[in-house]
């Protein structure tokens, strides 16, 4: 019988939107999430000011 194992792969994911994705280039930091194309999709998003 043949054994599963897990496989464990590093990625980034949008703080943004939540997508996930590994990068193609693991040398850079990607500059825009392709999903949403945020360039600040390692940053949260400010909570909206109540007025």
């Amino acid at each position: 019988m043949v054994e599963m194992v897990d496989i464990v792969v590093k990625g980034y994911r949008c703080l943004r939107c939540g997508h996930e994705w590994i990068p193609r280039n693991k040398k850079e930091i990607p500059r825009v999430c392709p999903k949403c194309k945020s360039p600040y999709w390692d940053k949260p998003k400010k909570k909206e000011v109540e007025k």
